[in-house]
């Protein structure tokens, strides 16, 4: 899949293919921080009868669909209405999405410089950062965490972030 990228973006999370949805209540750190199409959630408890989500520090729920403030939905009946109303789509099960919501430098590196770039190569297998983005590394493993090894993959990539694809990453969900 070749990008043209003079077209201009404005989701954080476009899908090629669609897996399973559903709506989701978002804790209060995400409605008051917002959150970015595409980054990892996990089960924090429930409001009611929904099921409540947060941002993923490795555990997998899914990934929500669309940003909490995306331009596309500026000055359209979707701005601002997810974090007032502390909601948000999650997608779960087989997807295949381009996103440029991943992890690009090595957690190592991220925690104590300088930044090193993290290379994704086709085929290789994702779970989610301790910040709710893909990334191939095991930052539970990293960071001395008693949860250690993460193997509770999401996904692989299937195609690397590049300048031509306007550093979006193609990844097959499996979640």
């Amino acid at each position: 899949m070749s990008v043209d990228t003079k077209i201009p973006r404005t989701r954080d999370c476009y899908t090629l293919v669609k897996g399973e949805t559903f709506t989701a209540s978002v804790d209060n750190s995400l409605s008051t921080l917002g959150w970015s199409g595409g980054v990892g959630v996990q089960w924090v408890g429930s409001s009611g009868d929904v099921r409540m989500v947060s941002l993923s520090d490795g555990y997998v729920a899914g990934f929500l669909m669309w940003g909490s403030n995306e331009s596309s939905d500026l000055y359209t009946g979707m701005s601002q209405n997810q974090p007032y109303y502390k909601y948000a789509v999650v997608g779960m099960g087989s997807w295949l999405i381009v996103t440029p919501q991943y992890e690009r430098y090595t957690y190592t590196s991220r925690m104590g410089g300088p930044l090193v770039p993290i290379v994704y190569t086709p085929s290789q297998k994702l779970r989610f950062s301790l910040r709710g983005l893909w990334t191939s590394e095991d930052e539970w493993t990293l960071s001395g965490d008693p949860r250690a090894p993460n193997i509770l993959y999401t996904g692989f990539v299937t195609q690397v972030p590049s300048v031509s694809t306007g550093n979006y990453m193609t990844i097959q969900v499996s979640i």
